[in-house]
């Protein structure tokens, strides 16, 4: 019996133990500290140096500045912030090696996985910081969702381009809405490489990811007019043959072509005519990813094509960037981070931002 009641007392203090604390937290709890009593999220201060590049924008198919002439972009892609941020090379003196260069546009690639894990708060500091650092250094930016796949389906490459429609179209809400107004963001890259990859990703029609990407585009616009964004082809961003019928609807856009040397056998011009090149004719190109390893183009039966592509992109005025600087990525531009030593890749493209390049040879 005695055990009883002092179980039975036990039990009554810490009923009154718990009921105390829920009221003493009930207490602590102000009627406007309910969630439908908060204010809106915080309004960013004014970026003072967001007007300093002048304005690209489209007319025609051309890329002109203010004064309506007509602007060619030379540029290089870095890998994703998140990576050399955990590296530790996350810092100016990266972009200043590729303005060294020539450069005066950088196509930056932004992982699903990456956006995800350091989450989107903390990662727009990352591109906070790109963004000053280039406008000093007076280059413009492609910031690009770098992802690989049907996005219809929802079917990817690879893991780390795992996505889905929510997502990408949050994130594009999110950049829109966080760097409007702001001359140094030119171009956003809407999804890096659609592709199907032998129906080993599904199936999507060009008229259906037509519709996403028209989408996409103006839900961007209902955030910000002015940057222009670029669409992609299939076959990994490398075929536009489908605009010629179902061009995407929507005015002041452009459309990305990534001719690696594999894609097609020599000779390439009358191919790259057939495949995206005839677009230059009616909108505005950028060929925002090709690469190669100079050591190995020859075994491979393509000896020449880097300064085949540069003089067809010249020739054309095609805007274009390389890829990749980076210590790590292939094919990588450089061979230590230690002091940005260029591997033959990085020479050859630093020659060709230079316009030192014998496109005859």
């Amino acid at each position: 019996m005695k055990y009883l009641v002092r179980l039975l007392m036990i039990a009554l203090v810490f009923l009154f133990t718990v009921t105390n604390l829920y009221a003493e937290q009930k207490k602590e709890i102000k009627v406007g500290d309910y969630w439908w009593n908060q204010p809106p999220g915080e309004k960013l201060a004014e970026n003072p140096h967001k007007k300093v590049l002048p304005l690209i924008s489209v007319k025609g198919n051309e890329f002109i500045n203010p004064k309506g002439e007509t602007v060619i972009l030379r540029g290089l892609a870095i890998s994703d912030p998140d990576k050399l941020e955990r590296q530790g090379y996350w810092n100016k003196k990266h972009f200043e090696e590729m303005k060294e260069m020539g450069a005066n546009l950088v196509r930056i690639p932004i992982h699903p996985i990456a956006w995800r894990e350091r989450t989107p708060e903390v990662y727009l500091k990352l591109l906070d910081d790109a963004v000053k650092w280039c406008t000093e250094l007076k280059m413009y930016v492609i910031i690009d969702w770098h992802s690989i796949g049907n996005l219809k389906m929802e079917l990817f490459q690879d893991p780390y381009y795992e996505t889905t429609k929510k997502e990408t179209y949050e994130f594009w809400r999110t950049i829109a809405d966080h760097f409007k107004g702001n001359n140094t963001i030119a171009f956003y890259e809407i999804f890096n490489e659609p592709t199907l990859f032998f129906g080993r990703l599904g199936s999507m029609t060009w008229s259906e990811w037509r519709k996403i990407s028209e989408d996409i585009i103006n839900l961007i616009r209902a955030y910000d007019g002015e940057t222009i964004p670029l669409v992609a082809g299939f076959d990994w961003a490398y075929d536009l043959k489908s605009i010629r019928d179902e061009p995407i609807n929507a005015e002041g856009i452009g459309y990305t072509a990534h001719p690696y040397p594999f894609k097609r056998k020599k000779p390439w011009e009358p191919k790259w005519d057939e495949d995206f090149g005839f677009a230059k004719s009616k909108y505005p190109v950028l060929a925002t990813e090709f690469g190669f390893v100079p050591e190995e183009i020859e075994k491979d039966g393509n000896k020449g094509y880097g300064e085949i592509i540069i003089g067809y992109l010249e020739e054309r005025g095609i805007s274009w960037v390389g890829w990749i600087f980076d210590a790590d990525w292939n094919p990588k531009m450089i061979k230590s981070w230690e002091d940005y030593e260029l591997t033959g890749s990085g020479d050859f493209f630093k020659k060709a931002l230079q316009g030192k390049i014998d496109k005859d040879k």
